[in-house]
């Protein structure tokens, strides 16, 4: 390949993501009106995982409201109550609408460890607490479906995308949650609709906003996402964030979120993240079908 024709991809390519970006932040379907958490597991995946998905729902005009629920302070280097900090820094950059929108749990059941899976159980006992706390005398003396103070909930997949036990672990415990709201009353439908972050192939992971095509491509042989759920929302959300311009919605939003509010994080393989990582660009997630 010669200089001549590196340099039109050079110019083409970055032209197409914006685009298709613009497309996609105009036509795609999305979330409107909900009231929506991000569950992770350490302060900065919302940053280093979720940022163009954060920007998208936080949208003024999509009339959301988003929180985050951490369930730990990433205190393995004992550093958590910095990170605490940084979380609500970065949440607020991210869209965020005021500081009590973050939430950090600390708890011994949730250790940040690169080798503790958490337990499911716990998780879904926690989001049960916070989110559906009357669920047992609604199942026992109601006979309409239940309701909850959440409308859907957004997490890793079975992957946890780096494969992080932490990150695998929420994802079997947002399942185990949904599930639990209906067990036991066949035809219910659930209040809350789970959503999880796609895991990709390495190469693809660090093709930056060059993914765009491998993003469309498994969308389109995937069906487009699927059917919808049961309160008729979409079966996928994708979001692409702009590669240049101040607006709010963008790739330097996203970067801003890492170096300036994740500053005890800054070490220098995370330029290398903040560069090449397909997920400070682009996120999509996926409708988890889940039985109760």
């Amino acid at each position: 390949m010669n200089l001549s024709t590196l340099g039109v991809l050079a110019v083409i390519l970055p032209l197409l993501y914006m685009y298709t970006a613009s497309v996609a932040q105009t036509r795609l379907p999305t979330l409107r009106n909900k009231r929506i958490c991000l569950l992770i597991a350490h302060p900065d995946d919302e940053a280093m995982f979720f940022a163009p998905t954060v920007l998208a729902l936080t949208r003024p005009e999509s009339g959301n409201r988003v929180k985050i629920l951490c369930l730990s302070s990433g205190n393995a280097d004992g550093l958590g109550e910095v990170r605490k900090k940084e979380l609500v820094k970065s949440g607020l950059l991210l869209g965020l609408k005021h500081e009590d929108d973050v939430l950090v749990i600390e708890s011994p059941d949730f250790q940040d460890s690169m080798s503790i899976t958490w337990d499911a159980n716990k998780i879904s006992s926690l989001l049960t607490s916070a989110f559906v706390p009357n669920l047992t005398s609604q199942k026992s003396s109601s006979n309409t479906n239940p309701t909850a103070n959440i409308d859907a909930l957004l997490t890793f997949d079975a992957n946890g995308i780096s494969s992080h036990p932490n990150h695998i672990s929420l994802y079997h415990g947002a399942r185990a949650f949904v599930s639990s709201l209906t067990r036991g009353k066949p035809g219910w439908a659930s209040p809350v609709d789970l959503y999880t972050l796609t895991t990709v192939s390495l190469p693809r992971k660090y093709l930056g906003f060059l993914d765009v095509f491998g993003t469309i491509l498994s969308l389109i042989v995937g069906g487009g996402g699927g059917r919808k759920s049961d309160k008729g929302n979409p079966g996928a959300l994708v979001s692409m964030s702009s590669l240049v311009g101040g607006g709010r919605e963008s790739y330097s939003v996203a970067r801003q979120a890492m170096t300036e509010a994740h500053k005890s994080q800054m070490a220098w393989f995370r330029w290398g993240w903040i560069a090449l990582s397909r997920y400070m660009y682009i996120n999509d997630l996926r409708l988890e079908r889940v039985k109760s």
